[in-house]
Order: C-alpha cells, then structure tokens, then sequence
C-alpha cells in the first residue's frame, strides 16, 4: 500500500478524514513536551470524539533513546493497546522516529499516522518509512522501515517554531534541490530566511518531499537510489555525534547543511563538481548556518564516526556524491588521505 501524503494547510479536516479511512479500536498520540502544549491543543476536538489516550515524552534528540521507547511502550500496553489500534506521532523527527519505531514494534507492529509539526520532520523524517532510536552515541542506529499509514504536511505548525528550527528543516530541502537540478536549488538559495511567509512555503515543501518521494517508490529499503538521500548525511551525523561527545548537540538539519559543504568538497575533489556552485552553497551555508568549529586534531573521532556509518559494509567510508547538480553518485569511498583534505578544505570555506 503507498504512503498517503497529504498537503493541507487544514489540518483538523484532512485527520478527520484519514480517521475515517482506518479501521482502528483505540486511538493514542504521542507528542513532546513541546507539541503537547503548543499543537496538540489546535487538534483537541478530533482528538476528544475519539477518546484519544495521550503519550507525552521529554522534548529534544539527546531523548530519541531506549528509555522514551520504553515510556511509549509501557503507555501502550498500560492502556489497552492491541494490533487493532493506531498511533499518531504528532512532533518533530524525533517524535516520528521514535513513535514509528515504537508503533512498528509494539505487538509485532501497529498502524501510525505521522503529523510532522517542524520543517525538517515534514520535509525528511516523517516521510519514507524509516524509524528507529539513537543507541550507544550513535545516530539512529537502531530502527526498521516501516512506513505510516498516512502522513500530513501543512505549514501552520510552523508559525510556533524559531527561525533556527526552520533553518534546520531547509537545509534537507538544499539537499533535495541539489538532487533535483539546477533550477530548483537556485530557487532555494534565493530564499530569504528574515522574511518568509509558511503560507507561501506550502508548495516549496510539496516539491522537495516529492523529491523524496519519487526516490523511495524506487528503492524504498536503501538498496540502492535511495542512497542519494544520504548527501551530506555520512559527516553530517559525524558531526552530530562529536556534538553529542562534546555536550553540545547541535540540530540535525544545521549538521547536514555543514556536512553537505564537506561532501561537495569531497564531489569536487573526486568527480570535478563544479567549484563555483561549491562556493555558492559554502557561502550560503555560513551566511545562514555559521559554522561547526572543528580542528584537526577532530579528524581522527570524525573519520571513526564516518566509518561506522549504516553505509559502510567494511568500514570503509562511503559516500553520496554528485558530479553536477541533479546528477547524483551513490557508493563512492574515499580515502582517509582525501577526506583529510576535504576537511582542511571545509574549514578554509567556512573562515575557521
């Protein structure tokens, strides 16, 4: 069965409707801390005509973790939960994540409807059919695909998060600009982030998820294309893990945006991407994004954390790599020599 996706700017009418699409004999929904307070209120009404039980977990991706797991699956089985009943992960990726885990789990697996309420969880995390939990300082490491049953996208979510949340969210809309082709990254590298309305951003979105959305149809367990998803993601969780080492967790969608600098430095260095659009992107990304200090006394816990990447058969480091905007290459390894390289490169675009 494909993944419903649905575009909408009303919520309330569009959950009303998957509701009674699905055959389900108890309703649970799962937020943060944050989504309960600030979105779960705006679906109230829905969710009371359907005596919905609510699972609440502590907010942030540091909590994408075995004991909120754990929460989630005890609030199922503590109230009645069976195969029959549906879960709504109404949150950012780390509720959709977890939650979708959980739900896939959970009595050998539940149905769930996914209602993202960030940027980045509409964009990537909600959608695709991958869930999971971090686990032993290592993003994501455990998980299935398992896609929801539906997910809703809408942009009024939106107007609650701080521009450092939306930023976040646009950085994999950059990455599926730069696998779509030229005219849509030029279009995303003009957008103006001091003045954007998430009304107008509504059908921006729709074009990047459908970018994802065209590539899991044809791969949808990563045994191949779908592997272009992975830009930037390789030193991107390497990143996000050092962060993470230091006490300093940065957000997801930042570390892709600086890993995607590294990962076209590594695009130009092996398959001649074009410098000129590498400079473009670099200077965007410090424009917008600042920077993630590094030296190179970092490089060898860096090169660690690339080679335990979910790409890598035999620790090697492998990449997603393009040879021009649109033109993606998948499985390409590189040395520790050159991704040295890539890395003294990086920290010259980004003035460090």
């Amino acid at each position: 069965m494909a993944q419903k996706i649905i575009f909408t700017n009303d919520i309330n009418n569009s959950l009303n409707q998957v509701l009674e699409d699905i055959d389900f004999n108890k309703l649970f929904v799962l937020t943060d801390v944050n989504t309960s307070h600030y979105v779960a209120p705006k679906l109230a009404e829905v969710f009371y005509n359907h005596n919905a039980t609510h699972i609440t977990i502590p907010a942030g991706d540091t909590n994408k973790n075995i004991d909120s797991l754990t929460q989630v699956w005890s609030k199922l089985g503590n109230n009645g939960a069976t195969r029959r009943s549906l879960l709504i992960n109404l949150g950012g990726g780390m509720v959709t994540d977890l939650g979708g885990f959980a739900a896939s789990t959970f009595k050998r697996g539940i149905r769930f409807v996914n209602i993202p309420t960030t940027l980045l969880s509409a964009v990537d995390a909600a959608v695709g059919g991958k869930t999971g939990i971090n686990f032993n300082g290592l993003k994501n490491e455990i998980g299935v695909f398992n896609e929801a049953d539906a997910v809703i996208i809408s942009t009024t979510p939106l107007y609650t998060l701080p521009k450092e949340e939306i930023k976040s969210g646009f950085a994999e809309m950059l990455k599926h600009g730069l696998l779509k082709g030229k005219d849509t990254f030029n279009k995303l590298l003009a957008f103006d982030f001091d003045n954007f309305n998430p009304d107008h951003l509504l059908d921006l979105l729709e074009e990047s998820v459908n970018v994802k959305r065209e590539i899991v149809a044809i791969d949808p367990h990563e045994k191949g294309l779908r592997r272009a998803l992975n830009l930037g993601h390789t030193v991107g969780h390497a990143f996000e893990s050092l962060a993470m080492s230091r006490k300093s967790p940065i957000p997801h969608g930042y570390a892709v945006a600086w890993g995607m600098v590294v990962e076209l430095v590594l695009s130009h260095l092996i398959l001649k991407f074009d410098s000129d659009v590498l400079h473009r992107y670099a200077q965007f990304i410090c424009d917008n994004y600042g920077v993630f200090y590094i030296t190179c006394n970092d490089y060898p816990a860096l090169i660690s954390l690339m080679k335990h990447d979910k790409k890598s058969n035999c620790g090697e480091m492998n990449f997603s790599l393009l040879s021009d905007v649109g033109d993606i290459k998948i499985n390409c390894e590189a040395s520790e020599e050159i991704v040295e390289a890539a890395l003294d490169i990086y920290r010259d675009l980004m003035h460090i």
